[in-house]
């Protein structure tokens, strides 16, 4: 095989090998929270009582949730925990190394973490939205908790109260690639313990979690949008006229 075929075959291996990585486990479409003002006071909510325990978001400062409705009065009585400043960067006093020998890894810091999942299967927000909802129960693990989307993982379910417990079920059908083998194939899961929330109300309530992680990304993305509609609108006119002004000036020039 040439090197020119090896590399061909290589690429078109690659969005393979991305599933593969992750399972296999196909992707949900996250619902768009990122205008939703409430759903994003609501995903923020979840995200410091839920996330910013482990994960820290150093990159987004408490001050810039006044972008969505929340004043600092707000922030301070219901998002804030420490003798911090509303103008602090989201961190955690948990250091690298304890962080480590607890979990096997540091927790990955979540300021753009809705951007960094993405990839081939589908947008950031997907990952995370299906992420955490593949939770199931699993005592072979150390933390008791494993995922569809990620097996093995090293994180624990932190929402389990909200969701409930879940175990994976599977049929059995005839490989189609191997004669006389069987292969187990996930069917959804079954609810053991229910949650504190039924399960329309959890997955709303991730998407608005989600949603928060996504404009958290980047909180200026809205406005951003929104000029650059009006950036295109004038381009498009000065073409207009541009396009006018050189007909006018060559109209005579054979």
């Amino acid at each position: 095989m040439t090197l020119l075929k090896k590399v061909i075959a290589t690429l078109a291996l690659l969005p393979a090998l991305a599933l593969a990585n992750e399972g296999g486990f196909p992707l949900d479409h996250a619902p768009d929270r990122t205008k939703d003002v409430s759903a994003l006071q609501n995903g923020a909510k979840l995200f410091v009582n839920y996330c910013l325990n482990c994960h820290a978001a150093s990159s987004m400062r408490y001050n810039r949730l006044r972008d969505i409705g929340l004043s600092e009065e707000q922030i301070k009585g219901n998002l804030l925990f420490t003798e911090g400043k509303v103008g602090d960067l989201m961190k955690i006093s948990m250091s690298p190394a304890d962080a480590k020998a607890w979990f096997g890894a540091a927790p990955p810091d979540l300021s753009v973490i809705a951007r960094a999942k993405a990839s081939e299967a589908g947008s950031g927000p997907d990952w995370i939205y299906t992420y955490l909802r593949s939770y199931y129960k699993d005592d072979s693990r150390p933390t008791g908790w494993n995922n569809m989307l990620f097996p093995n993982v090293g994180m624990p379910h932190v929402l389990w109260e909200l969701q409930g417990i879940r175990t994976p079920k599977y049929v059995e059908e005839k490989d189609p690639h191997e004669e006389g083998k069987t292969i187990h194939k996930f069917t959804g899961f079954e609810q053991i313990k229910p949650g504190k929330m039924s399960a329309i109300d959890y997955d709303n309530a991730v998407a608005d979690l989600v949603g928060y992680l996504e404009w958290m990304a980047e909180p200026a993305q809205n406005t951003r949008k929104r000029l650059g509609v009006w950036v295109l609108l004038f381009l498009g006119i000065f073409l207009v006229l541009t396009w006018r002004l050189n007909a006018s000036y060559w109209k005579n020039v054979k």
